[in-house]
């Protein structure tokens, strides 16, 4: 290389040479005399690599949200086009919830939780809720009707966030229409949450002991008419992206991952299913009464991102179908469990401003008595206390096992939370799917885990 690209110091005959050479050349002066900057260079005589080493180029695909599902940093290695080196770099979107959740009541940490996987809160809520029902020795006491209604909420949970998936995917390898489709059908399901629960997402509608509030008076219908429309809505997708050429170019045979794969690092969900094993825990280790509903655990073979893609398709369905039967099922009861000292006092009401206690409640609170008044009062301020112990729930999210570990000291926080969350988990299997691919496969091999950074960096 020339040695014009240098910065000179103390010497006026070079100086003064570089000075006359370049104008645009600043200069400053400092206690070691007089700086000069000296830009440019000639970088066709850059020397090649020594022999027997190859050129390698390092690029970094992101932190962005495009393509990456959340704020995912990807370090790519790059030979041409061919990746021979994928690393992950998390912890952009950290938020300490986790730890927060230690400094907070029982209760308060559902509104912490339902935040990690923002697709799916619904899910993060029951994991947790599960787990601090096992400490307090509840599990056999939740009301039928909140265990159903907690299935019917998680299972539409489950088709918005594979909605998600399916319309990001499509986003990022060029198929725009299947975007707009997915976020159009999830809209539906956004509008039945918000009816029930006040809030489109991150409704911290699960509550320990049962759910925060009963269906509204039009619910069970509401839901009916959206189970109507989703399902004729799915097929604009199906058709569009099934058998397409073009799609399957981008897809089939991409992100290759097999059973074997899958073993060793750990994966669930539907990348674990797309192998050709059967595994959901909704079956194999059932709770809120999975085992007692009638629905299918869809697998694939191809163990690559095509299979992904049919099998969150399906599943969407199955799902539908397990929410048709949560209504048939839905008896007039209680929807909090009975014990007092642990029952969230409240009786949500959702009026023309929101969600919010209704009066008829405050009006008894108020008017019942004073040791009334002062229970409700401690019970929301201080929380209920929890025996000392640890447990684990696992469920079945969108992604895979969502698991929740907690611990308790004996008092009204928690001692620690902590969540297997498998967007974390199931990322381990970038460098496997992508190293030795094309740079344009890892767009959609990474799309087809369907990672939500949320839940990796809790």
């Amino acid at each position: 290389m020339s040695t014009d690209n240098v910065t000179v110091e103390g010497n006026p005959s070079v100086s003064d040479a570089f000075a006359d050479a370049d104008p645009y050349a600043g200069s400053y002066e400092s206690s070691e005399g007089t700086i000069y900057n000296v830009g440019g260079g000639d970088w066709d005589t850059i020397l090649a690599a020594p022999e027997g080493e190859k050129e390698r180029l390092v690029v970094n695909m992101g932190p962005q949200h495009p393509s990456t599902h959340g704020v995912l940093r990807l370090i790519l290695e790059l030979d041409g086009e061919t990746v021979t080196e994928a690393r992950c770099g998390i912890g952009f979107l950290h938020t300490g919830i986790e730890k927060n959740m230690e400094f907070r009541s029982w209760v308060q940490g559902v509104t912490f939780v339902t935040r990690m996987d923002y697709l799916s809160p619904m899910f993060n809520e029951t994991a947790y809720c599960l787990a601090v029902e096992k400490l307090l020795g509840i599990t056999d006491q939740i009301p039928k009707r909140a265990s159903v209604i907690r299935v019917m909420m998680m299972e539409l949970n489950r088709v918005s966030s594979h909605l998600v998936a399916l319309a990001t995917g499509g986003m990022e390898l060029g198929a725009l229409s299947a975007m707009i489709f997915g976020f159009r059908e999830r809209e539906t399901v956004l509008d039945i949450f918000e009816a029930v629960s006040g809030l489109r997402m991150n409704s911290a509608y699960i509550r320990p002991g049962g759910v925060a509030n009963d269906l509204p008076a039009d619910g069970e219908a509401r839901i009916r008419e959206g189970i109507k429309v989703l399902r004729k809505r799915f097929t604009d997708t199906s058709d569009l992206l099934v058998g397409n050429s073009i799609w399957m170019g981008r897809t089939s045979g991409v992100g290759y991952l097999d059973l074997t794969g899958c073993m060793a690092l750990g994966i669930t969900g539907p990348v674990l299913r797309a192998t050709g094993l059967p595994h959901d825990l909704r079956k194999s280790q059932p709770y809120c009464g999975y085992e007692t509903y009638e629905f299918d655990v869809i697998t694939e073979t191809s163990c690559d991102a095509y299979g992904r893609f049919l099998i969150r398709l399906r599943e969407m369905n199955e799902s539908l179908k397990i929410v048709e039967q949560c209504l048939d099922r839905l008896k007039p009861g209680p929807v909090m469990v009975e014990d007092k000292k642990i029952a969230w006092p409240a009786q949500l009401a959702i009026g023309s401003d929101g969600q919010g206690n209704s009066l008829d409640h405050i009006r008894e609170i108020m008017s019942e008595s004073m040791e009334a008044l002062i229970h409700h009062f401690k019970l929301v301020t201080e929380g209920f206390s929890v025996p000392p112990g640890q447990a684990y729930a696992a469920i079945e999210s969108p992604r895979g096992e969502l698991g929740c570990h907690v611990v308790s000291a004996g008092g009204t926080r928690p001692y620690r939370v902590h969540f297997r969350d498998p967007s974390f988990t199931n990322l381990q299997a970038v460098a496997a799917m992508c190293e030795g691919g094309q740079i344009a496969d890892v767009i959609a091999a990474v799309a087809s885990i369907d990672p939500v950074m949320g839940g990796v960096d809790r």
